[in-house]
């Protein structure tokens, strides 16, 4: 089987609950990954695979294993495997993409695929929408304020940043059906388009599941989560698809 399509996912989030543990939703994430394995060129993780991921110079986050390790396999068979930093992963270093064998990006990603555009980012920070998130992410990227992070107890530093993710998720209710032209990834888009033309945006970060078209030739894609969606977007060459995969309960 060729290797012609490009997936992209986003936001699982793995290590807090849902209607599903973690554990149960990793084992489905790698049943997906088993899935696009044989055809897939490239693999696009665009952001908060983990729900916090911070690596200490001798220390990273507990669990994961089954899914690092299948990223690896996916990476060795000769997937290209881009792993995007997210508001809750953004302190992903060297040793994650070594170990899965994945090409960090910490910035949005322009690019052209068989004569199509692309602009893929995670999606949050972008643009002047939302300045206090703003301020907040240049502290969190601030080499002094890691530093310092590296200097609190793993066991505590983990506890407390999980604390505030859970308290983050609980102030953010997503609508099911988004009003498209108050999205701020939506607008953002639209400036770029004022500046250059995309035939593709591809974003995660906000967790709801749709495509919208900006105009007859620029089409945006949120490609939703693992925590409740299940949901991934693949472009096979020609255009690009939002896909769910099928769940059932991992016992």
């Amino acid at each position: 089987m060729s290797r012609t399509k490009i997936y992209f996912v986003s936001d699982a989030h793995f290590g807090v609950g849902s209607q599903f543990t973690t554990e149960q939703r990793e084992k489905l994430f790698v049943k997906w990954l088993d899935g696009i394995k044989g055809e897939a060129s490239e693999l696009y993780l665009l952001g908060d695979i983990f729900d916090f991921w911070f690596e200490y110079s001798y220390v990273v986050p507990r669990g994961f294993v089954t899914v690092l390790a299948k990223l690896r396999e996916l990476s060795d068979a000769g997937v290209k495997i881009k792993y995007f930093t997210g508001n809750h992963d953004m302190w992903v270093f060297d040793y994650l993409p070594e170990v899965i064998g994945a090409e960090l990006h910490t910035v949005p990603e322009v690019r052209e695929v068989d004569g199509k555009k692309f602009y893929i980012a995670h999606g949050d920070g972008l643009g002047k929408y939302d300045r206090k998130y703003n301020l907040m992410k240049g502290m969190f990227h601030n080499r002094f304020f890691q530093f310092m992070f590296k200097w609190i107890h793993p066991d505590w530093g983990c506890r407390f940043a999980l604390w505030c993710s859970h308290r983050s998720r609980l102030k953010h209710d997503l609508p099911e059906t988004p009003d498209y032209e108050k999205e701020y990834l939506v607008m953002y888009s639209r400036e770029v388009l004022k500046k250059e033309h995309f035939d593709y945006f591809v974003f995660g970060h906000r967790h709801i599941p749709y495509q919208y078209a900006l105009d007859d030739s620029s089409l945006f894609t949120n490609i939703g989560d693992w925590l409740f969606n299940f949901s991934y977007a693949m472009f096979d060459g020609q255009k690009i698809y939002l896909q769910k995969f099928p769940v059932q309960n991992e016992n």
